[in-house]
């Protein structure tokens, strides 16, 4: 049994320029999935793995996302004199404790590795999670709680790892598997957004981590791998080479969106929406009508075009 993972960084400090013009004056973690930040999301799910400390490493223009997380008096004192105490409830979920919460400033962007280790000096010598909000993973049990009940028996490094199309492997850090047991699998080594066709498997990383303390040793070398930018997976496959078996995927369950993009956002948007009670009705309704309605002139030809493919 290993120490207990209660220590997160969350890497924020990117442009979100796929978003623009709507992230020219509003970080991208604060944009909304139905009634909820994409933020609150992951802080959430870290607060279900039992999460106690917060290190949110941010950039210039990232001053409302810290606001979100502080109390506003005049708002909570507003909301119980109107005998609101269900907003109120819902408002408490986004405070945050004095003291466990910590903003690290990345100056320049320099990639995911530069910014893990810019938390560095707050991570200190135990192991830490790494969630990066742009995956959002629909689960019953969330993806980082999957991965610390496991990290708490292998302890080591672990990340989150799904498969995903030969095609896009270009896209992802992968590994390169030797084994295979349960949920775990056990990398030879790690690669970094493989070029087409050369890729090891096609089993990516997705954005959970849980670092051993020994990446931040092998992110203190700076090294620059892909996309001339310090990769966190390059001091991953580094670990790998020179303690073999320290490092290990998890094969999650849940449905992963890639939030980082506008359709994996709407995705998202679709998912959530139907899976609450006081909005899946009427959300259903709506979209057999888009369907009936807007959809129908597109089938005709879609229809032709499938038969004579095959």
């Amino acid at each position: 049994m290993c120490a207990k993972v209660t220590t997160a960084i969350f890497p924020i400090a990117g442009l979100g320029t796929r978003f623009l013009p709507a992230t020219k004056s509003i970080p991208k973690e604060i944009l909304t999935l139905v009634d909820k930040p994409l933020i609150q999301y992951a802080v959430e799910e870290a607060r279900e793995a039992g999460i106690t400390d917060f290190i949110f490493v941010t950039a210039r223009g990232k001053s409302s996302l810290e606001d979100y997380f502080d109390t506003n008096p005049t708002l909570e004192a507003t909301l119980r004199m109107a005998g609101k105490t269900q907003l109120l409830d819902t408002l408490a979920a986004t405070n945050m404790d004095s003291g466990r919460i910590a903003y690290v400033r990345q100056h320049q962007a320099l990639g995911l590795g530069h910014a893990v280790w810019c938390a560095r000096r707050l991570v200190g010598s135990r192991a830490a999670a790494v969630i990066l909000p742009d995956d959002l993973i629909v689960a019953e049990t969330g993806c980082l709680k999957q991965m610390v009940d496991a990290h708490d028996e292998t302890g080591g490094t672990l990340v989150a790892t799904m498969e995903v199309a030969p095609g896009q492997t270009s896209s992802y850090g992968i590994l390169d598997v030797e084994a295979e047991k349960g949920r775990l699998v056990y990398p030879r080594g790690m690669v970094e957004k493989p070029g087409r066709g050369t890729a090891p498997s096609n089993l990516a990383v997705i954005g959970r981590y849980i670092l051993a303390p020994g990446i931040f040793e092998h992110l203190e070398a700076r090294t620059v791998g892909a996309g001339g930018e310090i990769q966190l997976t390059d001091a991953i496959a580094a670990e790998i080479a020179i303690r073999p078996g320290s490092v290990l995927g998890f094969r999650f369950t849940g449905t992963r969106f890639d939030c980082g993009t506008k359709a994996g956002f709407m995705q998202a948007a679709v998912h959530l929406t139907l899976r609450r009670d006081d909005l899946r009705d009427e959300f259903a309704d709506y979209l057999r009508g888009v369907m009936d309605r807007d959809l129908a002139p597109l089938r005709a030809p879609l229809r032709a075009v499938t038969s004579a493919a095959s």
